[in-house]
């Protein structure tokens, strides 16, 4: 339960060196990486899904529901972040308030939760591109796009087995390579990927609101069928529950702290900024989607946006969707990278992981070792194993991490309320409170596997905490070193 103090993770912010991270990023940067994680493909699939089943065009205001749910933690988020602008996001602020073995809780939590998103963004990656290379007749061998444990249907009949994925190999390894070169060049590439996606998705609302037809918004409310969830109110919220998880990602702008320029300014800009810009662009995405096709005719489809685009005279606009996708993904995967790369640095940096996880290059200042480590892991992963098991891996280590962050600004106001804060967070202790029920209820909607695999990982966790981290924990070790002193002196 030993805790690090707000001054002594200032003083780490503040630390120059050759062993310290480059501040290169400001404000629009942040922002730009927030919105490169949090605009997906899931806005492509999950806004039809949530209109067709839950909602009907009242999508839109499951969306708006969402965001002030995530909301409630972004403003937790810009508080902490204000005040411990060091690297490492909610473990860094578990370190804070909660202590270090709950720190360890949400870093080795996080450390899932961006590998597994990492390798399951990588596979969608490549059966996009085979999308996409398959309408310019360019056929790449089916064995090298799936995993040994995928079954491939050829053309002829014959079934046989895939050997690797080389694309979703390939894509991890490419992204890892623009890491390990820079932050500042990570987001020059991650800004002009965002700049293209949001373009298609502006494109898509400028061109479809044309091609508006207003008797699909009647009824706006579908009449609820007599089961919560389906439309209705309920549908609202329950459709609220299923969005809810495009907006996840703001918070990985947090890990980023020891990169940025004026972090207690900037960090704040960063995570609220993405949040708000996503918002509107999901809204507008809704209404024109649902205004171009009627809601239930996204029932049963894969490809909802491509119905709504039917809609239209633009039939290049479904080269253009894929394109996007493709564009997101890459995205995604990056700033996935980037956040756990920085996690895993801070974990070290404080004894808890082993020192390769923190050295940085001579030249570049970035943790390339951890980079590469990372790399060959999930890389192997999204290459030799099916989507269908990583791609049930959910957000439960980042909803965990949002109550404790939201914990977090609770304690801190009680125990530290003296402590300068650049941002707070306002109508404390309602927001917080309100940040970690709507959390909490996210959590306890998930399958229960889901909740298997995190009890699995963690106590894979625990078996390195106490075997290593403990004995190896610096904060432990300068408490042991003050101890001894001071019994010297006695």
């Amino acid at each position: 339960m030993l805790k690090k103090s707000i001054e002594n993770l200032q003083r780490e912010a503040a630390a120059t060196g050759t062993n310290t991270l480059k501040r290169s990023l400001g404000g629009v940067n942040l922002v730009a990486i927030g919105i490169g994680v949090i605009i997906g493909a899931g806005l492509f699939s999950l806004t039809g899904i949530a209109a067709a089943n839950n909602a009907g065009p009242a999508v839109i205001l499951s969306f708006i529901l969402a965001a002030v749910g995530c909301a409630f933690s972004a403003l937790c988020y810009a508080e902490m972040a204000s005040m411990v602008p060091v690297s490492g996001s909610a473990y860094t602020y578990a370190y804070a308030t909660l202590g270090e073995l709950f720190a360890w809780i949400i870093g080795w939590d996080l450390v899932l939760e961006y590998s597994v998103g990492a390798a399951t963004v990588g596979i969608s990656w490549s059966h996009y591109l085979v999308k996409f290379l398959d309408k310019f007749n360019i056929h790449l061998p089916a064995q090298w796009l799936a995993s040994p444990f995928d079954k491939i249907t050829l053309p002829d009949g014959s079934v046989i087995h895939g050997w690797i994925n080389l694309p979703a190999v390939l894509i991890v390894v490419f992204i890892t390579a623009i890491i390990i070169r820079g932050t500042k060049g990570s987001a020059l590439f991650n800004a002009i990927v965002v700049a293209l996606k949001v373009g298609v998705v502006l494109v898509f609302i400028a061109l479809g609101w044309r091609y508006i037809n207003p008797s699909n918004y009647h009824p706006f409310i579908p009449a609820n069928t007599g089961e919560f969830g389906h439309f209705g109110w309920s549908g609202i919220l329950r459709g609220a529950g299923v969005v809810f998880f495009v907006f996840i990602g703001f918070d990985i702008v947090a890990t980023m702290a020891q990169e940025t320029k004026n972090p207690k300014k900037n960090l704040p800009i960063g995570i609220l900024g993405s949040l708000i810009i996503c918002t509107i662009l999901f809204v507008l995405f809704g209404y024109v989607m649902t205004g171009l096709a009627h809601y239930t005719s996204f029932k049963d489809t894969a490809a909802p946006v491509a119905v709504a685009i039917q809609q239209t005279p633009y039939e290049w606009l479904g080269m253009a969707v894929i394109l996007a996708i493709l564009i997101g993904y890459t995205s995604v995967i990056l700033v996935d990278l980037l956040g756990q790369s920085r996690v895993f640095y801070s974990m070290s940096r404080d004894g808890l992981l082993p020192k390769v996880f923190s050295q940085l290059h001579p030249r570049f200042a970035t943790p390339h070792k951890s980079n590469i480590v990372l790399c060959v892991f999930i890389s192997l992963f999204a290459g030799l194993v099916p989507i269908s098991v990583v791609g049930e891996m959910t957000s439960i280590g980042t909803l965990l991490a949002f109550v404790m962050v939201c914990l977090g600004v609770l304690i801190l106001r009680k125990k530290q309320p003296d402590v300068p804060r650049a941002f707070k967070t306002p109508f404390v202790p309602v927001v917080p409170v309100l940040g970690i029920v709507t959390c909490l209820l996210m959590m306890f909607s998930l399958p229960a596997d889901t909740w298997l695999r995190l009890l699995i990982w963690l106590a894979i966790g625990f078996v390195l905490y106490f075997s290593y981290g403990k004995k190896n924990s610096k904060l432990r070790q300068e408490l042991d070193q003050t101890a001894t002193a001071e019994d010297k002196k006695l």
